[in-house]
């Protein structure tokens, strides 16, 4: 048991801070830590950066420790300012909606996700009241009364009965959690200073650039702190927040908010951020360098093959379970390619299974040595949209195979779209969906069939 926690608490492992504590209550009562991680769902999809963490999370759960997945639903509409020289933009709640689903499906994947070991929960329950809530137009409600019960007239979205009956049912924890009202957060400022608040190194650097910081920003922290707070009052604890170590600064926050309260401040445990495959920048969708966690086969395998030989025994410390020290060891006398493959098969096995990492180099090598004629895969996932005719935008947009229109734009402008084997050359081409097999190539190795 003390060599397992000393993996955990070692391998891939930045800095903890409240070591000492948080070793004590693994090693006598594992089933009472309780460990915090928190996600703002900005964006639908997780990659394999996001994964550093979940692995980590789920090496706590196998020790029996409870994972709580904090969604930032709310936090989410503030935009957190770590590593950003300019303020985000505002995301719709719409969107946040969606991304909430597609965030908790792929957690699934390494999370344990049983109630002993998982609780997912949103921050809007203690920050939303129900007066920032509209209720959608026409709701009727069943009202008891005497002994009887009646039905009420539709009603407008901004009747209060409606946005009580809707801000109740959205909330995930029924019980009597405070609520963080603007005076609650003052009182939380009342003790936080502002030099404290500016010591972030991003602050600084605007600071010396003269670009702005906004007060929402400065508030970022804090707010992540508080949710800390929350917890340990749901949970009876908060005993250890997970992160990157570019959330070092928000976790220190919670440790700060609990003790303004009186509470046992939780450790924190970061992780190092994963660089992607241009072995330069950080993985992110946005800089097209990641892998995500639910591509396919093919897609894994042949975006890790193109990472940096530099690169090899860092993913294998952060991304697997392999010997990080044998492969460092074996990267100074042997072919780095081989080396790849074995990474590469290792993240297929991951979350696709065995029999897809034994064909995942057979698959790779057939659609980029020539082996076929067509230079397709054997398997093309099949997406249904509406039958109609569709510009070559809208058509990616709608079938997700694209971020954004301006993506989609960009990608045929640049040549990275083929319609049954052919070129789009121009951004307004449009095909008739229904009326003749569409084969859709995004990239070198996305494939899709469109079907009505």
């Amino acid at each position: 048991m003390k060599n397992l926690i000393d993996k955990i608490l070692s391998r891939g492992v930045s800095e903890i801070i409240g070591a000492d504590e948080l070793r004590k209550k693994l090693e006598t009562t594992p089933k009472k830590v309780v460990i915090k991680y928190g996600v703002d769902p900005t964006k639908p999809d997780l990659h394999l950066g996001h994964a550093v963490c979940l692995r980590k999370l789920r090496e706590f759960q196998n020790l029996g420790c409870k994972v709580v997945f904090l969604i930032g639903d709310f936090t989410a509409r503030i935009g957190d300012p770590t590593g950003k020289s300019k303020i985000r933009p505002e995301i719709d709640q719409a969107e946040v909606e969606a991304n909430v689903k597609t965030y908790l499906d792929q957690a699934g994947k390494i999370l344990l996700t049983n109630p002993e070991n998982f609780v997912w929960i949103r921050n809007s329950d203690w920050f939303v009241s129900m007066h920032d809530v509209r209720a959608a137009d026409g709701m009727q409600l069943t009202i008891e009364a005497g002994g009887k019960k009646f039905q009420s007239p539709p009603l407008p979205g901004n009747h209060f009965l409606a946005r009580a009956n809707t801000w109740v049912a959205s909330r995930m924890q029924k019980n009597q959690i405070k609520h963080y009202s603007f005076i609650n957060v003052l009182a939380v400022l009342r003790k936080m200073t502002h030099a404290r608040l500016i010591e972030r190194d991003m602050f600084q650097a605007r600071i010396k650039n003269q670009q702005p910081i906004f007060m929402h920003e400065l508030l970022y922290p804090v707010i992540q702190g508080i949710d800390s707070n929350v917890l340990s009052d749901i949970f009876g604890s908060c005993d250890l927040e997970v992160g990157g170590t570019d959330q070092h600064f928000n976790m220190l926050m919670g440790r700060e908010v609990m003790e303004m309260n009186s509470k046992n401040p939780q450790a924190v445990l970061t992780l190092p951020i994963l660089e992607g495959t241009d072995g330069k920048e950080k993985m992110s969708k946005s800089l097209d360098n990641y892998i995500g966690i639910t591509e396919s086969p093919t897609d894994i395998f042949g975006k890790t093959m193109r990472i940096p030989d530099k690169l090899i025994p860092r993913w294998v410390e952060l991304c697997t379970d392999l010997d990080e020290s044998n492969f460092t060891k074996r990267l100074k006398k042997e072919n780095p390619k081989d080396l790849k493959v074995e990474l590469a098969q290792e993240l297929v096995r991951i979350y696709h299974g065995d029999e897809a990492a034994q064909k995942a180099p057979e698959e790779f090598g057939r659609l980029f040595s020539g082996g076929s004629k067509s230079g397709r895969p054997d398997e093309i996932p099949t997406i249904q949209i509406e039958e109609g005719s569709w510009g070559i935008v809208e058509l990616l947009a709608n079938a997700k195979l694209v971020d954004s229109k301006s993506e989609a734009r960009r990608l045929i402008q640049q040549g990275g779209i083929r319609v049954n084997d052919k070129k789009v050359e121009e951004v307004d081409q449009s095909f008739e969906v229904g009326k003749e097999e569409l084969i859709l190539q995004v990239g070198k190795r996305k494939w899709v069939k469109i079907t009505a």
